[in-house]
């Protein structure tokens, strides 16, 4: 069964240049993952801080794989310092 994911990233103001650099290459990277079905990064027009990612993966070992990515540890490893909060993750189905 399919995985619809948003997740909610808010980046402090003086480190937003770094977390998008670290965004922008979970992009580039995920896209080449064989269960990535969709993979969009969004930033916030009023606030520039904030991120939206948009996810569908094939299923649940395939967002399980790539949770285990170097590149998405490498995110994880910022999130103590360089994040106003942690990220908020949605996970959903469509209806």
């Amino acid at each position: 069964m399919k995985i619809y994911l948003t997740a909610v990233i808010k980046a402090k103001e003086e480190h937003r240049t770094e977390v998008l650099e670290v965004l922008q290459n979970m992009v580039s990277e995920t896209r080449k993952e064989e269960a990535n079905e969709l993979y969009t990064l969004h930033q916030g027009i009023e606030d520039k801080n904030h991120f939206i990612f948009y996810e569908i993966w094939k299923d649940q070992e395939g967002l399980t794989q790539h949770n285990q990515q170097p590149y998405i540890q490498a995110f994880g490893d910022l999130v103590d310092e360089k994040l106003q909060e942690k990220p908020q993750i949605y996970l959903t189905n469509i209806i």
